[in-house]
C-alpha cells in the first residue's frame, strides 16, 4: 500500500434485517450499489460487492495524500427470514474468499440506535460473528449505529445516548475496543458526513496497523 498513491480497504457489512445495513454500505460507497428499501422480509439473499470511485482528501500517509478506494461486501442479514445461520455463513465465507483474497480490514456490525439491544439478540450476533471471523473477531469488528437522527430527535446526544445505553450494548462496544460510529440517516447523503464516517473507519484500521484478516472458504 505504501508504494502506491492508492489505498484500497475491504469492508464487510453484517447485521439484522431492517437495521439499515445495505443503506450504510451505500453511504460509505457514495452510491446506490446495494438494494435498500422497507420490506417485511429480508431483502438481501446473496452477498454483493460494491466498489467506490477514487476518493481524494480523506487520508495521508508519510506526508503524501493517497486516493482511497473502498470495497464493501454486503451480506444477507442474520437472523434471516428464509436462510439458516449456516447458509448465511456459507454464503459470506464463499464471497470473502472470492472477493477479499488479500484479506478483510474491518467488519461493520450494523445496529439501530433507536431500538434497544436485547441480550439474546446480542449473544446470537456475537456467536455468528465469532464463527464467521474466528477468535480475533473483536480486533476486526466495529459497530455502526444507524438512525442516530431518531435518537437525536428524542433528545440524545452521542454522550447522553451512551450514558443511557443498556449494559448489553456497552459490553459489546467495550469488547470491540469502543470502535463505533453513529450514522445519521438524514445526513448520510451529505458529502461532509460521508467524509467524517470514512475518516473514523480509517482511524480504526490505522489503529489496527492496517492488518488484514485472511479468511478461507470452508466447504460444506
Amino acid at each position: 500500500m505504501a508504494e502506491s498513491n492508492d489505498m484500497t480497504i475491504n469492508l464487510l457489512m453484517l447485521g439484522k434485517t431492517q437495521t439499515g445495513k445495505s443503506a450504510a454500505g451505500n453511504t460509505l460507497l457514495g452510491s446506490y450499489d446495494f438494494k435498500s428499501h422497507l420490506s417485511p422480509s429480508s431483502v438481501t439473499t446473496c452477498c454483493s460487492l460494491g466498489r467506490s470511485s477514487r476518493i481524494s482528501g480523506i487520508i495521508r500517509r508519510n506526508g503524501c495524500e493517497l486516493a482511497l478506494r473502498i470495497q464493501i461486501l454486503d451480506t444477507p442479514s442474520y437472523p434471516h427470514s428464509s436462510l439458516s445461520k449456516e447458509q448465511v455463513q456459507h454464503e459470506a465465507r464463499r464471497a470473502l474468499a472470492q472477493h477479499f483474497r488479500e484479506g478483510l480490514h474491518l467488519a461493520l456490525l450494523v445496529l439501530r440506535a433507536d431500538l434497544p439491544l436485547c441480550p439474546d439478540d446480542n449473544d446470537q450476533t456475537i456467536q455468528f460473528i465469532q464463527e464467521l471471523l474466528g477468535p480475533t473477531w473483536k480486533d476486526f469488528t466495529a459497530v455502526v449505529l444507524t438512525h442516530a437522527d431518531k435518537a437525536e430527535e428524542a433528545g440524545f446526544s452521542e454522550d447522553t445516548y451512551l450514558h443511557s445505553a443498556s449494559s448489553t450494548l456497552l459490553s459489546l462496544l467495550s469488547s470491540v475496543q469502543h470502535k463505533y460510529i453513529f450514522l445519521d440517516n438524514q445526513k448520510s447523503i451529505i458529502k461532509e458526513e460521508r467524509a467524517t464516517i470514512l475518516r473514523k473507519v480509517l482511524d480504526f484500521i490505522r489503529k489496527n496497523d492496517y492488518q488484514q484478516l485472511l479468511l478461507k472458504h470452508t466447504k460444506g
